[in-house]
Protein backbone atom coordinates (compact mmCIF):
# COMPACT_ATOMS: atom_id res chain seq x y z
CA UNK A 1 0.00 0.00 0.00
CA UNK A 2 1.10 3.41 -0.92
CA UNK A 3 1.85 6.40 1.14
CA UNK A 4 -1.60 7.87 2.80
CA UNK A 5 -2.41 11.58 1.69
CA UNK A 6 -2.21 13.50 4.65
CA UNK A 7 -5.22 15.81 4.94
CA UNK A 8 -4.86 18.75 7.56
CA UNK A 9 -7.81 20.09 8.87
CA UNK A 10 -9.79 22.14 11.74
CA UNK A 11 -10.39 20.28 14.91
CA UNK A 12 -13.61 21.40 14.97
CA UNK A 13 -16.32 18.67 14.64
CA UNK A 14 -18.24 20.05 11.26
CA UNK A 15 -14.32 20.39 9.93
CA UNK A 16 -13.71 16.88 10.88
CA UNK A 17 -16.89 16.29 9.30
CA UNK A 18 -15.80 17.63 5.93
CA UNK A 19 -12.73 16.31 5.84
CA UNK A 20 -13.99 12.52 6.28
CA UNK A 21 -16.17 13.55 3.02
CA UNK A 22 -12.91 14.83 1.18
CA UNK A 23 -11.29 11.54 2.38
CA UNK A 24 -14.10 9.45 1.36
CA UNK A 25 -14.10 11.40 -2.33
CA UNK A 26 -10.33 10.76 -2.90
CA UNK A 27 -10.86 7.09 -1.75
CA UNK A 28 -13.36 6.49 -4.59
CA UNK A 29 -12.25 8.68 -7.53
CA UNK A 30 -8.66 8.39 -6.88
CA UNK A 31 -8.17 5.19 -4.70
CA UNK A 32 -5.64 7.49 -2.50
CA UNK A 33 -5.97 6.87 1.54
CA UNK A 34 -5.91 9.74 3.61
CA UNK A 35 -4.67 10.71 7.28
CA UNK A 36 -5.61 13.61 9.44
CA UNK A 37 -3.25 16.13 10.70
CA UNK A 38 -5.66 17.75 13.02
CA UNK A 39 -4.71 21.40 13.60
CA UNK A 40 -5.96 24.63 15.98
CA UNK A 41 -6.10 27.54 14.16
CA UNK A 42 -6.51 30.99 15.84
CA UNK A 43 -10.09 31.66 15.38
CA UNK A 44 -10.45 28.65 17.53
CA UNK A 45 -8.61 29.13 20.12
CA UNK A 46 -9.76 32.85 19.97
CA UNK A 47 -12.97 31.93 20.84
CA UNK A 48 -14.19 34.82 22.29
CA UNK A 49 -13.16 37.39 20.02
CA UNK A 50 -15.96 39.17 17.54
CA UNK A 51 -14.57 38.13 14.24
CA UNK A 52 -16.18 41.63 12.88
CA UNK A 53 -13.90 43.88 15.33
CA UNK A 54 -10.98 41.97 15.05
CA UNK A 55 -11.23 40.73 11.34
CA UNK A 56 -11.34 37.11 10.55
CA UNK A 57 -8.96 37.05 7.44
CA UNK A 58 -7.22 34.12 7.42
CA UNK A 59 -8.20 33.72 11.36
CA UNK A 60 -9.74 29.93 10.34
CA UNK A 61 -7.39 28.91 7.43
CA UNK A 62 -3.82 30.25 7.96
CA UNK A 63 -2.43 27.21 10.35
CA UNK A 64 -3.60 25.03 7.70
CA UNK A 65 -2.20 26.76 4.72
CA UNK A 66 1.16 26.98 6.37
CA UNK A 67 1.48 23.01 7.22
CA UNK A 68 0.74 22.89 3.77
CA UNK A 69 3.59 24.76 2.52
CA UNK A 70 6.43 23.10 5.44
CA UNK A 71 5.35 19.79 3.90
CA UNK A 72 3.52 18.55 6.75
CA UNK A 73 0.17 18.25 5.09
CA UNK A 74 -0.02 17.38 1.34
CA UNK A 75 -4.17 19.09 1.39
CA UNK A 76 -5.79 20.95 3.22
CA UNK A 77 -9.80 21.05 3.74
CA UNK A 78 -11.75 24.23 4.08
CA UNK A 79 -15.45 25.33 3.86
CA UNK A 80 -14.89 27.84 0.80
CA UNK A 81 -16.45 30.54 2.72
CA UNK A 82 -13.60 30.97 4.86
CA UNK A 83 -11.06 31.29 2.29
CA UNK A 84 -9.70 34.89 1.67
CA UNK A 85 -10.36 36.02 -1.92
CA UNK A 86 -6.74 36.35 -2.72
CA UNK A 87 -4.72 33.05 -3.36
CA UNK A 88 -1.64 32.38 -0.81
CA UNK A 89 1.98 32.18 -2.67
CA UNK A 90 2.67 28.93 -3.11
CA UNK A 91 -0.52 27.26 -2.84
CA UNK A 92 -4.08 26.45 -4.99
CA UNK A 93 -7.41 25.55 -4.47
CA UNK A 94 -7.44 22.50 -6.49
CA UNK A 95 -10.84 21.88 -6.83
CA UNK A 96 -13.98 22.01 -4.43
CA UNK A 97 -16.69 18.81 -3.55
CA UNK A 98 -20.46 18.73 -4.97
CA UNK A 99 -22.01 21.23 -3.40
CA UNK A 100 -24.42 21.10 -0.75
CA UNK A 101 -27.14 23.04 -0.36
CA UNK A 102 -26.09 26.81 0.30
CA UNK A 103 -29.07 27.94 2.26
CA UNK A 104 -29.25 29.68 5.56
CA UNK A 105 -31.58 28.25 7.74
CA UNK A 106 -33.29 30.53 11.03
CA UNK A 107 -32.67 28.70 14.21
CA UNK A 108 -35.88 29.98 16.51
CA UNK A 109 -36.56 29.56 20.02
CA UNK A 110 -39.75 27.31 20.19
CA UNK A 111 -42.57 29.65 21.27
CA UNK A 112 -41.04 32.88 19.72
CA UNK A 113 -43.21 33.62 17.05
CA UNK A 114 -41.22 36.64 15.62
CA UNK A 115 -37.86 37.08 16.54
CA UNK A 116 -36.51 40.41 18.98
CA UNK A 117 -33.26 39.55 19.56
CA UNK A 118 -30.59 37.83 17.10
CA UNK A 119 -27.61 36.45 17.68
CA UNK A 120 -24.61 36.11 14.85
CA UNK A 121 -21.32 37.62 14.37
CA UNK A 122 -22.13 37.94 10.42
CA UNK A 123 -22.36 41.14 9.01
CA UNK A 124 -24.15 39.73 6.05
CA UNK A 125 -26.55 37.72 8.45
CA UNK A 126 -27.51 40.73 10.58
CA UNK A 127 -27.75 43.68 7.50
CA UNK A 128 -30.40 40.92 5.75
CA UNK A 129 -31.93 39.65 8.88
CA UNK A 130 -32.76 43.09 9.61
CA UNK A 131 -34.29 43.70 6.04
CA UNK A 132 -36.45 40.99 7.10
CA UNK A 133 -37.12 41.96 11.14
CA UNK A 134 -36.60 45.43 11.23
CA UNK A 135 -37.23 45.80 14.97
CA UNK A 136 -34.62 43.25 16.36
CA UNK A 137 -31.63 44.15 18.35
CA UNK A 138 -28.50 41.40 17.48
CA UNK A 139 -26.05 40.24 19.89
CA UNK A 140 -23.16 38.45 19.12
CA UNK A 141 -22.14 35.09 19.32
CA UNK A 142 -19.36 32.26 18.41
CA UNK A 143 -18.71 28.52 19.23
CA UNK A 144 -19.32 25.16 17.05
CA UNK A 145 -22.90 24.68 15.77
CA UNK A 146 -23.78 22.87 19.18
CA UNK A 147 -22.76 25.20 20.94
CA UNK A 148 -24.72 28.32 19.48
CA UNK A 149 -27.86 25.47 19.56
CA UNK A 150 -27.26 25.40 22.98
CA UNK A 151 -27.33 29.05 23.56
CA UNK A 152 -30.77 29.60 21.76
CA UNK A 153 -32.35 26.67 22.90
CA UNK A 154 -30.93 26.84 26.77
CA UNK A 155 -29.39 29.79 27.91
CA UNK A 156 -31.63 31.87 25.66
CA UNK A 157 -28.93 34.29 24.64
CA UNK A 158 -31.35 35.62 22.30
CA UNK A 159 -34.73 34.65 20.12
CA UNK A 160 -33.07 33.47 17.28
CA UNK A 161 -29.91 32.66 15.28
CA UNK A 162 -29.18 32.04 11.70
CA UNK A 163 -26.95 28.82 11.03
CA UNK A 164 -25.75 27.25 7.36
CA UNK A 165 -27.88 24.25 6.04
CA UNK A 166 -25.27 22.51 5.23
CA UNK A 167 -23.40 22.92 8.17
CA UNK A 168 -26.01 21.02 10.13
CA UNK A 169 -26.59 18.58 6.99
CA UNK A 170 -23.07 17.56 7.88
CA UNK A 171 -23.51 17.19 11.01
CA UNK A 172 -26.62 14.81 10.80
CA UNK A 173 -28.85 17.79 12.76
CA UNK A 174 -32.14 17.47 11.49
CA UNK A 175 -34.08 18.87 14.62
CA UNK A 176 -32.80 20.05 18.45
CA UNK A 177 -34.59 20.64 21.61
CA UNK A 178 -35.95 24.02 22.32
CA UNK A 179 -35.47 25.80 19.10
CA UNK A 180 -37.48 25.39 15.09
CA UNK A 181 -35.47 25.29 12.11
CA UNK A 182 -36.62 27.35 9.39
CA UNK A 183 -35.08 27.37 5.79
CA UNK A 184 -34.30 30.25 4.13
CA UNK A 185 -34.64 31.07 0.66
CA UNK A 186 -32.12 33.09 -1.97
CA UNK A 187 -34.49 35.86 -2.30
CA UNK A 188 -34.43 36.16 1.68
CA UNK A 189 -31.12 35.56 2.94
CA UNK A 190 -28.38 35.35 0.13
CA UNK A 191 -25.44 32.90 1.37
CA UNK A 192 -22.00 33.77 1.48
CA UNK A 193 -19.68 33.48 -0.99
CA UNK A 194 -18.96 29.75 -1.40
CA UNK A 195 -21.52 28.35 1.27
CA UNK A 196 -22.44 24.95 0.94
CA UNK A 197 -19.09 24.30 -0.18
CA UNK A 198 -15.79 22.12 0.73
CA UNK A 199 -13.04 23.52 -0.58
CA UNK A 200 -9.43 21.63 -1.38
CA UNK A 201 -6.12 23.38 -1.64
CA UNK A 202 -2.70 21.78 -2.37
CA UNK A 203 0.47 23.44 -3.14
CA UNK A 204 0.96 24.43 -6.54
CA UNK A 205 3.46 22.50 -7.78
CA UNK A 206 0.76 19.33 -6.85
CA UNK A 207 -2.21 20.96 -8.85
CA UNK A 208 -1.65 18.47 -11.68
CA UNK A 209 -1.79 15.37 -9.77
CA UNK A 210 -6.02 16.27 -8.58
CA UNK A 211 -6.63 17.23 -12.10
CA UNK A 212 -10.05 16.60 -13.22
CA UNK A 213 -10.51 14.79 -9.98
CA UNK A 214 -13.11 17.61 -8.57
CA UNK A 215 -16.46 19.07 -9.23
CA UNK A 216 -16.35 21.21 -12.23
CA UNK A 217 -20.08 22.34 -11.91
CA UNK A 218 -19.19 24.15 -8.31
CA UNK A 219 -15.98 25.47 -9.24
CA UNK A 220 -17.27 27.56 -11.79
CA UNK A 221 -20.07 28.75 -9.77
CA UNK A 222 -17.94 29.42 -6.82
CA UNK A 223 -15.39 30.97 -9.34
CA UNK A 224 -17.89 33.54 -9.90
CA UNK A 225 -18.73 34.17 -6.56
CA UNK A 226 -15.13 34.74 -5.65
CA UNK A 227 -14.79 36.84 -8.34
CA UNK A 228 -17.30 39.05 -7.35
CA UNK A 229 -15.80 39.10 -3.91
CA UNK A 230 -12.43 40.52 -4.94
CA UNK A 231 -13.66 42.96 -7.26
CA UNK A 232 -15.46 44.50 -4.39
CA UNK A 233 -12.00 44.36 -2.16
CA UNK A 234 -14.42 42.26 0.33
CA UNK A 235 -13.18 39.23 2.23
CA UNK A 236 -14.91 36.38 4.18
CA UNK A 237 -16.50 38.95 6.84
CA UNK A 238 -17.90 41.24 4.76
CA UNK A 239 -21.43 42.44 4.77
CA UNK A 240 -21.55 40.60 0.94
CA UNK A 241 -23.74 37.81 -0.38
CA UNK A 242 -23.19 36.38 -3.60
CA UNK A 243 -24.69 32.81 -4.79
CA UNK A 244 -24.32 31.89 -8.38
CA UNK A 245 -26.58 28.50 -9.37
CA UNK A 246 -28.73 28.10 -12.75
CA UNK A 247 -27.40 30.29 -14.80
CA UNK A 248 -28.14 33.02 -12.04
CA UNK A 249 -26.96 34.94 -9.26
CA UNK A 250 -28.13 36.19 -6.43
CA UNK A 251 -26.23 39.16 -4.91
CA UNK A 252 -26.67 40.91 -1.50
CA UNK A 253 -24.89 44.48 -1.49
CA UNK A 254 -25.92 47.30 0.58
CA UNK A 255 -25.91 49.57 -2.07
CA UNK A 256 -28.43 47.54 -3.66
CA UNK A 257 -29.62 45.29 -1.84
CA UNK A 258 -30.34 41.67 -2.06
CA UNK A 259 -30.90 41.26 -6.62
CA UNK A 260 -30.61 38.41 -9.25
CA UNK A 261 -29.09 39.08 -12.20
CA UNK A 262 -28.94 36.21 -15.56
CA UNK A 263 -25.48 34.54 -15.87
CA UNK A 264 -24.87 32.99 -18.79
CA UNK A 265 -22.40 30.10 -19.23
CA UNK A 266 -19.68 31.81 -21.22
CA UNK A 267 -19.59 34.28 -18.04
CA UNK A 268 -18.95 31.70 -15.72
CA UNK A 269 -15.52 30.25 -17.66
CA UNK A 270 -14.31 33.85 -17.26
CA UNK A 271 -15.25 34.87 -13.71
CA UNK A 272 -13.57 38.11 -13.44
CA UNK A 273 -15.13 39.82 -16.50
CA UNK A 274 -18.77 38.74 -15.48
CA UNK A 275 -18.57 40.09 -12.16
CA UNK A 276 -16.49 43.44 -13.97
CA UNK A 277 -19.76 43.44 -16.12
CA UNK A 278 -22.46 42.11 -13.41
CA UNK A 279 -21.20 44.94 -10.63
CA UNK A 280 -20.70 47.45 -13.68
CA UNK A 281 -24.10 47.29 -14.74
CA UNK A 282 -25.71 47.36 -11.41
CA UNK A 283 -23.82 50.81 -10.69
CA UNK A 284 -21.72 49.19 -7.64
CA UNK A 285 -18.20 49.11 -9.34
Amino acid sequence: MGKKLVLATRKSPLALAQAELVAAYLLARMGEQCEFLRILTTGDRQADWSLEAKGGKGLFTHELEAALLRGEGDIAVHSAKDLPGEAVPGLATVGYLPREDPRDTLVLRTGVGSPKTFATGSPRRRRQAALLFGDAAFVEIRGNVDTRLRKIAEHHLADATILAAAGLRRLGIASWPGVEFRMLDLESMVPAVGQGAIAVQCRSADVGRFEGVFDSETARSVGLERAVQLALGGGCNTALGAHAAGGKLHLYHEAVGVVCVPVGDPDLAAPAAAAARILGQLGIL
